[in-house]
């Protein structure tokens, strides 16, 4: 295992190290000039030569990229050129909310997705698995901010039962603040019993959690029905059912474990996509994390911004998947041999 280990890991750093070296030469191959983005698009051509020279960008290219590397192994990410804020800063500031929502996404869609997988299986040919079937194509094949709309449309214009933006409304943030302990509103509102903001938070978070959470509970059910099909029908299965094991102990014991690698990739591979799919419903409700972050420092052409979004988002997911490979070798040694 330490073996299997040590080569997910070698190969998780070699593949961040290129995708930061190739973020990088991308990022300065574009044509606009960061120093006008730093100062204004009205700055003198003095003052362009001027920052030009203190952001280092006077430099060859591999001298700016060294020093960009020297800096990040050291914490150092650079400053933001719109906001001029250390992006680390503003990085650690906004993240809590957005792996908030990435946390309740991806616990509604496993608890959601498994058991309506395997019941799915366990009727095959039913009006269950038929509806199972149809609702994960319709959560898989319809998009993200589509779906984030009419929700929006359904539940805050029409029916007025829950909010549209934001992370909290105005009138709590303003008259009872949630004191931030570790930034998730729902954990820090618990934790210092301001329930009034605990129930504002929790309804801001519902819309924006169902809208994450769809694609990805879509996916594992249907991953999940599958897989448990095909466990379902071997020998094993049915010379247990043979000697009167209990349908219960059947599916949950012995299909479920051995459907388990499978559905445990498409679980992984749902949260990782969360990581980038939470940016589209960031921008749909209004939700102040890193996926606004990210849009600003597109539009805006923030050089250290998208390379520090860009790690970020490789880090979370080489260390997602590392994570999937430890738990499907523990689960199936043969893999470990891999």
């Amino acid at each position: 295992m330490w073996h299997f280990l040590r080569r997910r890991l070698l190969a998780s750093l070699l593949t961040l190290f290129g995708i930061t070296t190739i973020t990088f030469a991308l990022a300065r191959v574009v044509p606009s000039d960061p120093a006008v983005v730093y100062i204004g698009p009205l700055a003198r051509p003095d003052e362009i030569a001027r920052v030009t020279k203190e952001l280092g960008l006077d430099r060859p290219l591999y001298e700016q990229y060294l020093s960009y590397m020297g800096d990040l192994f050291q914490g150092d990410w650079g400053r933001s050129l719109a906001s001029k804020e250390p992006v680390l800063n503003t990085i650690a500031d906004r993240l809590p909310a957005t792996l908030e929502l990435i946390f309740l996404a991806m616990t509604l869609a496993v608890t959601v997705g498994i058991p309506l997988g395997i019941y799915a299986a366990y009727r095959k040919g039913g009006t269950p698995d038929m509806g199972a079937r149809v609702g994960s194509v319709v959560g898989i094949s319809m998009p993200v901010f589509w779906l984030g709309l009419l929700l929006q449309v359904l539940f805050a214009q029409w029916l007025g039962l829950l909010p549209a933006t934001g992370r909290l409304s105005l009138e709590m943030s303003v008259l009872d603040p949630i004191t931030q302990i570790t930034g998730f509103y729902v954990f820090d509102s618990l934790v210092t019993g301001n329930w009034a903001g605990l129930r504002d938070a929790s309804s801001h978070l519902v819309l924006p959690t169902i809208t994450l959470a769809a694609y990805p509970a879509a996916l594992i059910t249907r991953m999940t029905r599958a897989a448990m099909l095909d466990v379902l029908g071997q020998d094993y299965i049915r010379t247990a059912r043979t000697f009167g094991i209990g349908e219960r102990l059947v599916l949950w014991r012995l299909a479920l474990r051995n459907a388990m690698p499978t559905t445990l990739t498409v679980s992984g591979l749902s949260l990782a996509y969360l990581v980038t799919g939470s940016f589209f419903v960031e921008i749909v409700f209004n939700w102040p994390g890193i996926g606004q972050y990210s849009t600003s420092a597109l539009l805006n052409l923030d050089y250290p911004a998208i390379m520090g979004i860009t790690v970020l988002g490789a880090t979370i997911f080489l260390f997602i998947n590392l994570v999937v490979d430890l738990l499907q070798a523990k689960l199936d040694p043969r893999i470990r041999l891999q």
